[in-house]
């Protein structure tokens, strides 16, 4: 059973930065591709961003693109989310993912593992 457990989510203002990690358990965790989504009230979970299982590619929402930076260690097998510019749309509850395969999706069913989430919430 592989279990993901978020941290590092806060309030903050708007402009200012956050850093989002995400420690996994397991022995192949750098078999697979991970990502990050995130859910506001109200509102469907949605694609944030999400790395390969070496880390030599990534991909962005285009509305967090060129604001936040999505990184993982291998050897810690962790993953992060560096969030900066933030505004307060970006108020949401954050999850990490682990993907299905070791390829890069947008869609959460090819995601099989979750973490509880992290609140992010940001003032204007």
């Amino acid at each position: 059973q592989v279990q993901l457990v978020e941290s590092g989510g806060g309030l903050v203002q708007a402009g200012g930065s956050l850093r989002l990690s995400c420690a996994a358990s397991g022995r192949t965790f750098s078999s697979y591709a991970m990502g990050w989504f995130r859910q506001a009230p109200g509102k469907e979970r949605e694609f944030v961003a999400a790395i390969s299982r070496s880390g030599s590619s990534a991909y962005y929402a285009d509305s967090v693109k060129s604001r936040f930076t999505i990184s993982r260690d291998n050897a810690k097998n962790t993953v992060y989310l560096q969030m900066n510019s933030l505004k307060p749309e970006d108020t949401a509850v954050y999850y990490c993912a682990r993907g299905v395969g070791p390829y890069i999706s947008q869609t959460p069913l090819e995601y099989d593992y979750w973490g509880q989430g992290t609140q992010v919430t940001v003032s204007s």
